[in-house]
């Protein structure tokens, strides 16, 4: 019988007949993990073998959880506390996943977790858009102060907009730099997949574009400049998440390609990092039925993880899971199950975001060897390349981080004069047919609109256009604006030489859609019938699809502060636009469209 597994919760059973099924179908061995070179300090000092060793198999198991945690204070003796500290002595975690901190906070912390750990952490974090996506200390509320952190660069689109490898490199040295200073050693980045579906929710400007050579060749230098810098890349999320129109935080999406369309688009970029010496893969929570004959996801799917990335693509680095418990896994296999079926498919190390499932994922496992569905030396194969990735990364000598050494590499000038300059490239005119630009107006309306609630959302765009207009009024519109709301704006516009339009829309995990409410984008369309009318989309750049009239469109990519003030400036003509699509927009724009717009004074 060919390999089948149906979208439900499955037991032990159930287990034992994916395997034999496996072996029945395409044939699928493990990745040997290969020795250290002969003579290398590593083969003299093999720390990883020894350790794994002297494991049992709790312990092994152990190695291969990886668990979210906050990056908040944490007291001793809370729950949270007490949680991390059982996952982390009792359970003998592997490492753990951060989310957002201040950096010194996340630094301590993090050195109080590695002194517990019988065996060091490797901790890991999504900085897909530089450490400030993590290491931040945030703004506090009424007053708008910011507290600093990371520094952070454009979206990868917008360095795709860029088209200069010298940005995705600096992107990738700036991350190891920082964020190994504070404790952190795997970067969840570059994103590789070909963002080549204008629907979809969830990558978005998360990824370097539309074009494959393009994406290739930008996460090259993305993974260059991570792992030059003491950090370990990793190409998410195989074999592509680009061509959906669904989330899979929430539900299972299914791509239909073919492996002839998958060679030419999906995959030149995962070679692309593997020639650049990506240490780490992780899976798409994704079916490709006309890539495996079943409606599995990747992460459970032994044709992709072991046929395709391991045997095909010959990657030999750590794999790893996307959360186990995001809805188009959960959903279907539960955590327990869904842990065993990724190791069977091929997977190393098992993330998890709910704190509930790691000892549920760890018992799973154990029970599934001691079945003998899951063989102890296939846990051994993953344990060692866990283990020879901290080696890799000197964890076994000194896993701990000087926190006075912080302020001297965290957030420092000459990091945010970088990503300023590439925010300031990467602002993109798609459209200046009525010559709006540079903004030559006295009396200018500059509408921001948020689809989430932000109530700092526009604050450095403003501040730096009202540097530079004569008379600038300042309106706000939400998504839940009413009929009332919007005649007053509209009220507005009538006194306004130019009207500026600018949607901070965040992709974010979970949000049923990324537009403009339908509404709102009507009422701006009855603007630009009466007054010239500017868009600027500081987020999703597909949004003029819903104002195809709008003669001047201006893409930001990202809504955070160095992008917002290049945005300001390069409106203002007090910096040069240059930056060119690197998606189409459908019906309307190609690949490479923007218009070239000097800069008309420095100081205007």
């Amino acid at each position: 019988m060919g390999f089948s597994l149906s979208r439900r919760r499955v037991g032990p059973p159930a287990c034992a007949v994916l395997l034999a099924a496996c072996a029945s179908g395409t044939a699928v061995t493990p990745a040997p993990v290969p020795d250290p070179p002969s003579g290398s300090a590593a083969a003299a000092g093999d720390w990883a073998g020894r350790t794994l060793r002297g494991m049992t198999l709790r312990q092994k198991v152990g190695q291969l959880m990886m668990p979210r945690i906050g990056g908040e204070y944490l007291p001793i003796g809370t729950g949270s506390y007490d949680r991390i500290a059982y996952w982390v002595r009792d359970l003998g975690i592997g490492g753990v996943i951060v989310t957002v901190g201040p950096p010194l906070e996340m630094a301590v912390k993090l050195n109080m977790l590695q002194q517990m750990s019988a065996v060091p952490l490797l901790v890991t974090a999504d900085m897909e858009h530089g450490p400030g996506q993590v290491l931040n200390a945030g703004t506090i509320l009424p007053y708008g102060l910011e507290n600093g952190g990371g520094t952070r660069f454009p979206p990868l689109m917008g360095l795709g907009a860029s088209r200069d490898e010298r940005f995705a490199y600096e992107l990738g040295r700036v991350t190891a730099l920082e964020g190994r200073a504070a404790g952190v050693h795997v970067t969840f980045a570059p994103v590789v997949d070909v963002n080549n579906n204008p629907a979809n929710p969830i990558i978005n400007t998360r990824s370097y574009g539309a074009d494959a050579a393009l994406v290739a060749r930008m996460a090259a230098a993305h993974v260059r400049g991570i792992q030059d810098h003491g950090m370990l890349a990793t190409a998410k999320h195989f074999p592509g998440h680009g061509d959906t129109g669904t989330d899979s935080h929430v539900q299972l999406p299914y791509i239909t390609v073919d492996k002839t369309r998958a060679d030419t688009v999906e995959l030149p970029p995962y070679r692309s990092a593997f020639d650049a010496g990506v240490a780490g893969v992780m899976s798409a929570h994704i079916a490709f039925p006309a890539l495996t004959g079943d409606s599995v996801p990747a992460t459970l799917n032994p044709r992709l993880l072991t046929g395709l990335l391991r045997d095909e693509l010959g990657f030999n680095g750590m794999v790893y899971t996307d959360a186990l418990d995001m809805g188009a896994i959960v959903d279907g296999w539960g955590a327990g199950m869904s842990g065993v079926l990724a190791l069977l498919a091929g997977a190393d190390v098992l993330l998890q975001m709910m704190p509930a499932d790691v000892p549920v994922v760890i018992d799973a496992v154990i029970d599934a060897v001691r079945r003998g569905e899951l063989t102890e030396s296939r846990i051994d194969e993953s344990v060692l390349r866990i283990l020879r990735a901290k080696q890799q990364l000197g964890l076994n000598a000194d896993a701990l981080v000087d926190v006075a050494r912080i302020p001297e590499v965290v957030g420092t000038s000459a990091h945010l004069r970088i990503a300023a300059e590439a925010a300031e490239r990467s602002i993109t005119a798609v459209r200046n047919e009525d010559n709006l630009l540079p903004l030559r107006a006295r009396r200018v309306l500059s509408i921001v609109y948020t689809d989430d609630y932000d109530p700092v959302a526009g604050r450095a765009f403003q501040r730096e256009l009202a540097g530079g207009v004569e008379h600038l009024t300042r309106a706000s519109l939400s998504g839940s604006a009413d009929a009332r709301r919007l005649a007053e704006v509209a009220a507005q516009a009538d006194s306004a030489d130019v009207v500026i339009f600018a949607p901070f829309i965040r992709v974010v995990a979970g949000k049923e859609g990324i537009g403009i409410e339908p509404a709102v984008a009507e009422a701006i369309a009855a603007i630009a019938l009466r007054r010239p009318t500017i868009v600027i989309a500081f987020g999703n750049p597909y949004v003029i699809q819903q104002l195809p009239q709008i003669g001047t469109y201006v893409v930001a990519w990202a809504p955070w502060d160095p992008a917002q003030s290049a945005a300001a400036r390069a409106l203002l003509g007090r910096a040069p636009v240059g930056g060119r699509l690197p998606i189409p927009i459908p019906p309307w724009h190609q690949v490479g469209d923007g218009v070239d717009i000097a800069a008309v004074s420095a100081s205007r």
